[in-house]
Order: structure tokens, then sequence, then C-alpha cells
């Protein structure tokens, strides 16, 4: 199981994609040094993923500093916690729900570390709230799998666009073929495209 932990796995990665595609041997060096984005695993991470959800970043951020500063950080805290509790800090009546049901479920989140891709995906979207996008932001980001894409996300897909010169923005099943030869470093490329996608558009494209 490849994990992304350092500067040099992203080097590495980044030496992958050149190798394998000539668009990424001439985008690359344009995008500078990918960032690490590595977060701590667990409730707390599976929060930020949560709270990220189909917002702005600098709203997610301004909501998630609003809750750790008033305690609403860990399961034991969130479960305690009431509605009002929860919409002063700024979540959404279906995000506290969400919260809840994932604090009330008791994952053993170490356990995690050791489980396949695809197990770690299905124990997260069994949770209120979590599909299929939010499981892969906390595989990348929090437990640094190295080969995991979040092919539905949208600015991944506008920069593959952009990248390839598509005619259209690629369906998710049309990006993971496109993402095939980058194995396996798919969650490099992801970093790169969103990189590219926030020199081409001025905005960030990921939390």
């Amino acid at each position: 199981m490849r994990l992304i932990e350092s500067a040099g796995d992203l080097a590495e990665g980044a030496e992958h994609l050149a190798a394998v595609c000539p668009v990424w041997a001439r985008v690359l060096p344009e995008l500078g040094p990918l960032p690490l984005r590595r977060r701590a695993d667990g409730f707390g991470a599976i929060c930020d993923a949560v709270v990220g959800q189909q917002i702005s970043i600098a709203a997610a951020g301004a909501i998630a500093a609003r809750m750790q500063a008033a305690g609403l950080w860990d399961a034991a805290a969130i479960a305690a916690a009431t509605d009002d509790d929860l919409r002063a800090a700024g979540l959404s009546r279906p995000k506290a729900r969400y919260l809840r049901g994932i604090a009330a479920a008791g994952v053993d989140w170490a356990g995690l570390r050791d489980l396949p891709d695809d197990e770690v995906a299905a124990v997260l979207t069994a949770l209120p709230g979590i599909g299929r996008w939010t499981a892969e932001i906390y595989l990348k980001f929090a437990l640094g799998r190295a080969d995991v894409l979040a092919s539905g996300d949208l600015a991944l897909q506008e920069a593959a666009r952009l990248m390839y010169d598509l005619p259209a923005r690629p369906t998710p099943a049309a990006l993971v073929a496109l993402a095939e030869p980058w194995r396996p470093w798919r969650a490099v490329a992801a970093r790169g495209l969103w990189a590219y996608y926030r020199l081409a558009k001025g905005r960030e494209g990921v939390i």
C-alpha cells in the first residue's frame, strides 16, 4: 500500500506522471511544488470533510474554526451538543445531523489505517452524510493513500478538460479511464489537477 507522507513521495509520483504522459511532463513544471495536505486521521478529519461539503474553502474554514473554538471537534462533544450549539458554530441542520450520526457510530478510526481503500470507503459511505467523494477525500488526506482519485470532483473534471483540451468536462467514468496510466499515483495527479484548476480559474478547487 503506497502512502503519501512527504514531499519526496509527491516528487516520486510527479516523476511517474511526467514519464507516462507528455501533458503532465509539460504542465507539472508550471505548477510548482504540489501541496502535501496531510492531516491527522480520525473523527476530526471526517468532521473537516463533512463541513467542507458543497461550500467554499473560506466558509468551511470559518465554520471549522468556530467549531474548534467551541470545543466541538470530537465525537463526545458533538454527541453532547444541542442543536443551538451546532447552529451557532455555523453547521446546517443536515450537517449537524450527519455529524451526530457519525459520532454515534463508534467507528474504529485507527483500524481503518490497515484496510484496503475499497474497504475504508465501504465503512465510511455507510455513515450518514458520507458519499464517495467525502470518503475519497478522507482516504487521500487523512490516510495518505497514494492511488485515490475522487473522480466525482467537479474541479478535477474541469481541470482535466482544460489540461487535455477535451471537448467537454469528462464524466467520472471518463476521468477514471483517462487516469488509468497515472496509477499508482492518482492522488498525486489529483493534487496536480487541483493546482492546475487554481492556476486556470484563480480559485481553489479542494478543501
